[in-house]
């Protein structure tokens, strides 16, 4: 059995490891358009200094990256965050902790105590009746009310998927949240019922020693592939019951392929061969995000803490700054710092179309006036994600049910990928393992 996996992300990775494991004999071709495998989980090291071009890790509340670090044999590159991690901040007018206990909460000055009231008041709101998606921000809204969304709700959008809660569907990117209330009838009574059941914290980040890239190296040693890397593939069409992969010069057949690409990408791959199919994969939004780095050999700033994230209302130009330093002390050399500022988003996505220096500046003004520094750094990193995370807006449920039922015309051919149904590593690992399970048990 030949297969194609087309792109070498963590979704594409994780489908022919776990491809390969079922099946010693598979014969799987690895394409991708970079140079190096990995997607947005790549690490550039500068001067001693490690920056994340993407995410920096993944939760261990859900078991499926631990697992695929297990399984791959990857657990000695495993660095937990450190314990400064658990502080987090926001800002609004001013940098305040997040609170994280209830009596905290009563005290903080993130909002005031009429919302807080309101947002005690959760208790008395009754389910909602309605079938369908809404917005995050109308979910927000009825259940705890405005200025708990337009605070914490805002900031933990922009924090996960660089938008804002009247843009997202919190069927789509917070399922969870939903089903909270479906089943329990709230959110509090909801998260009441599943204390009583799960025993033991939530979870930590996890990371990789050196970075995430360290991980994607290893996988890319212990995958048995035949690599196209550098080969952006322009065409997938149907031929002699498999289909043809064209890539450059290089062009063949194979039974099974897999697009584990962003949407849009895989919408140009198979534009020939099926318009529609093509026309609902491009109508899947993006939300441009620019990462900037900046590295201090010394810096008087504590960062105690995880990071920050800026609400709407603060009008600042950075979604946030993650105190990378603090969070994996390996990512600067000792008695070094470091930070990743996010800008963009569907908040103000032209920013990032800025130049390096206009980025770099941009990141500048955000440390200044959240945090105080105005101290020039000693290195600094910019990667620009013209399409950075996918837009979950309200329709997308449907729009990806249609895209798998359109697909199902095709056997032999799959969709991975974080377009589709979670982008954090703990879902694309997830659904790539699941993946490789259907593409092994429908040849056995």
């Amino acid at each position: 059995m030949r297969t194609a996996i087309i792109g070498a992300g963590i979704s594409g990775l994780t489908t022919a490891f776990y491809l390969r494991k079922a099946d010693a004999d598979r014969e799987i071709h690895l394409f991708d358009v970079e140079p190096i495998p990995g997607g947005t989980m790549r690490t550039d090291t500068l001067s001693g200094f490690h920056f994340e071009a993407g995410g920096n890790g993944f939760l261990t509340n859900k078991p499926h990256s631990m697992q695929l670090v297990k399984d791959s044999g990857a657990e000695e590159l495993l660095l937990p965050s450190s314990d400064a991690a658990r502080k987090r901040y926001i800002y609004t007018d001013r940098l305040h902790q997040l609170p994280e206990a209830p009596l905290p909460f009563l005290r903080t000055r993130l909002i005031g105590m009429g919302a807080k009231l309101r947002m005690a008041g959760e208790f008395f709101v009754p389910k909602r009746r309605e079938e369908g998606e809404e917005t995050l921000q109308a979910f927000g809204y009825r259940r705890v009310g405005k200025k708990f969304t337009d605070v914490f709700l805002d900031a933990m959008t922009a924090g996960i998927y660089a938008t804002t809660p009247d843009k997202v569907s919190v069927n789509a990117a917070f399922p969870l949240v939903v089903s909270l209330e479906r089943e329990h009838g709230g959110l509090f009574r909801g998260m009441i019922a599943r204390r009583k059941k799960q025993a033991g914290p939530g979870g930590i980040l996890m990371s990789f020693k050196g970075g995430v890239g360290t991980f994607i190296e290893h996988l890319q040693r212990t995958i048995p592939a035949e690599w196209h890397l550098g080969a952006p593939v322009t065409e997938v069409a149907r031929e002699d019951g498999g289909y043809r992969v064209r890539a450059g010069d290089y062009e063949d057949v194979f039974e099974q392929v897999v697009i584990s690409t962003q949407a849009h990408a895989a919408a140009a791959m198979l534009q020939g061969m099926d318009g529609e199919l093509a026309q609902r994969l491009a109508g899947i939004e993006y939300s441009p995000v620019a990462v900037v780095g900046l590295g201090w050999k010394q810096l008087d700033h504590p960062l105690d803490g995880f990071g920050l994230l800026t609400t709407t209302s603060a009008k600042l130009p950075v979604l946030g700054v993650l105190w990378d330093s603090s969070i994996f002390p390996d990512r600067a050399p000792e008695g070094s710092k470091s930070v990743r500022v996010m800008i963009g988003g569907q908040r103000d996505p032209g920013l990032v179309q800025q130049d390096e220096a206009g980025l770099i500046a941009t990141a500048r003004d955000g440390v200044r006036i959240t945090m105080g520094v105005e101290q020039d750094p000693d290195v600094t990193f910019v990667q620009r994600w013209d399409n950075g995370i996918p837009s979950y807006r309200v329709g997308h449920i449907a729009s990806v049910d249609a895209i798998f039922e359109h697909l199902e015309r095709y056997p032999g051919l799959h969709l991975g990928g974080n377009a589709y149904r979670g982008i954090a590593m703990n879902d694309c690992v997830r659904n790539g393992r699941e993946l490789a399970e259907k593409l092994a048990q429908a040849e056995g």
